[in-house]
């Protein structure tokens, strides 16, 4: 029997190892036994040999990233249903001002966010056509931690949306303290971050960056530390987060709506945005106090049974098979 065929549209691939990259290629696995997924940077209509004419729903990720490919698919005399994924920047920037995110809110069949908080941030004539799908992670067992200090762990790429600079300032704030260690995972993507990095470094304030690993390295300094640390100021429901509650390692991070929506309301480990100093006492406290450490774990281990790959693959496979028009695998 012909599988029904999708065009999965992500305007970063592999080379960007970023999350959109990591979403778009675990949903083409999620989906392959039921579909024949296309994954691609970019639709536009054209044939180019790999049978785009026969693309029977298209998924975008990114509203404003992909308008170019979201605004042909709906301009195609024969379309199918429209899925549009609204990541952090999409959801809390560009459709408040954006006309081609907008626009992409507007023709869409369905909306995808993926945190629980994320529905309720959409404008109100958007809300009934949005669907929550968390993204999911294996689940791997905490391993040894160093019992002579406490590691701390950030993930993510150095550029503003994930404020690098209130993990460096909490470590200035943290200069006394040498039994607190911070290490940052990331690629330099402004310039200046990178040279404030690597400058700390030197410092001798217990900060490592350690530049970009591959995801494998990366999972397993999660499993390794104490706690992940998560400053962003905007997200949509970020994956490393998933990663470190699905590794049984609790998150100290601010809140905002993309980590709310993770987390839960009442999780004990937040901070809020831009607060190198609340931060730093999360950091202490988590340091200095074991049963601050043991509650954040349990509250984590709560959140892990949404996280699970099952979970994510028929949320999509749900949501596909009640497409309007779309008939079922």
């Amino acid at each position: 029997m012909r599988l029904k065929q999708i065009a999965l549209v992500s305007p970063a691939l592999a080379d960007a190892n970023n999350g959109n990259w990591q979403t778009a290629l675990r949903w083409s696995r999620m989906l392959a036994g039921q579909y024949r997924v296309r994954l691609l940077a970019r639709w536009d209509g054209q044939d180019d040999g790999d049978d785009a004419a026969g693309d029977e729903v298209l998924i975008a990720l990114h509203a404003r990233r992909s308008a170019a490919s979201i605004e042909a698919w709906a301009k195609r005399t024969e379309h199918g249903p429209l899925v549009v994924v609204l990541t952090g920047t999409d959801l809390y920037r560009d459709i408040a001002s954006d006309a081609q995110a907008q626009h992409s809110l507007a023709v869409a069949d369905r909306l995808v966010v993926l945190n629980e908080c994320a529905i309720e941030d959409l404008p109100k004539a958007f809300q009934s056509k949005a669907v929550v799908c968390l993204q999911s992670s294996t689940a791997r067992k905490t391993l040894p931690k160093n019992p002579r200090a406490l590691r701390a762990l950030m993930v993510g790429h150095l550029r503003e949306e994930k404020d690098p600079r209130t993990y460096f300032n909490a470590a200035r704030h943290l200069a006394a303290q040498p039994t607190i260690k911070l290490d940052h995972i990331g690629r330099s993507l402004q310039p200046e971050l990178g040279q404030e990095a690597e400058a700390l470094s030197q410092e001798g304030l217990g900060y490592q960056w350690l530049g970009e690993l591959d995801h494998e390295a990366v999972r397993r300094r999660i499993q390794r530390a104490h706690v992940l640390v998560h400053p962003s100021l905007m997200e949509g429901g970020a994956h490393v987060v998933i990663e470190a509650v699905r590794s049984g390692t609790p998150v100290l991070a601010s809140r905002i709506p993309g980590n709310v929506g993770l987390l839960g309301r009442d999780y004990r480990g937040y901070f809020e945005p831009g607060d190198a100093k609340g931060l730093a006492r999360l950091l202490l406290q988590c340091n200095e106090d074991a049963d601050m450490l043991r509650s954040l774990q349990i509250q984590c281990a709560a959140r892990s049974p949404l996280f699970e790959p099952a979970r994510e693959q028929q949320t999509l496979l749900t949501l596909l098979a009640g497409l309007p028009g779309h008939p079922k695998p």
